[in-house]
């Protein structure tokens, strides 16, 4: 008998490369406690990222508090529901809009500087000759880089509500000759710690599939230096999907344990 041929499944290189992305991400997890803990190259990304992000993000979080005030303003002036105005920018604002805008610039500019970092290095074959001294990669440039893209994405998401809810604020209230005490009161009485909670949570969540996505795709890049760029390229693209993803779940599981809070 002939010795059985092996056929190409459609799709088996997809859930190949997918299960690979989690099984580093699981060895991120499993590395976090194992001593030495990098610490120098640790500070060295966060002052990096940090850097390369704030300025772009504070520049972003101002239109997205200003479109979801006005659009929000508008809606509910045309429902007669003007006093809830407040509360309703706000709240998109904390649980949705800041800890995706955060992920957005921490994948755009902090993943990317990663991604390009990790594969320009396994091109020039120092990653297979840290493998051949016995140094683990994953803990030695993939742990610091993610632990340092959810420290700052943490850290911006807090910034991006303080400034997308004072232009929201601006707006409603100049804009659309809206009442002060109405729109903070409105806020004060319906929103609780725990949206705040959510969107520091969501920020942390967003901060590590960043940084694994990127790390994964600077790991595994196409042969030569335009393989590196192709590899920059597709961790932006899958991180943003799997942003999308795991926002949906969350604000699924969050509003059904927190259900009452809305009413």
């Amino acid at each position: 008998m002939s010795a059985p041929t092996r056929t190409n499944i459609p799709g088996t290189g997809a859930l190949r490369e997918t299960g690979r992305l989690f099984a580093l991400g699981l060895d991120v997890l499993r590395l976090l406690p194992k001593r030495p803990f990098q610490l120098r190259e640790f500070i060295q990304q966060c002052w990096f990222i940090a850097g390369v992000t704030i300025m772009p993000t504070a520049m972003v979080a101002i239109p997205f508090g200003a479109v979801i005030a006005l659009q929000l303003g508008s809606l509910t002036q045309q429902l007669g529901a003007q006093a809830f105005t407040g509360a309703a920018s706000v709240l998109a604002i904390i649980q949705q809009a800041s800890p995706i805008v955060t992920a957005l610039l921490i994948s755009g500019a902090g993943g990317s500087a990663i991604c390009a970092d990790l594969g320009s290095r396994k091109i020039r074959d120092e990653i297979d000759a840290m493998e051949v001294l016995g140094v683990s990669p994953v803990q030695r440039l993939v742990v610091p880089r993610v632990l340092s893209a959810m420290l700052v994405a943490v850290l911006l998401n807090g910034m991006v509500s303080v400034v997308g809810v004072l232009g929201g604020y601006f707006f409603n209230v100049i804009m659309q000759g809206g009442t002060p005490g109405a729109y903070m009161a409105s806020f004060g009485s319906l929103a609780r710690l725990s949206d705040i909670w959510v969107g520091e949570f969501k920020a942390l969540i967003f901060g590590f599939i960043a940084g694994v996505v990127a790390a994964y795709r600077g790991l595994n890049p196409p042969p030569g230096p335009k393989g590196v760029g192709e590899a920059v390229n597709q961790s932006v693209v899958v991180t943003f999907l799997l942003l999308f993803a795991v926002n949906f779940i969350i604000t699924l599981l969050y509003l059904q344990i927190f259900p009452a809070q809305r009413l």
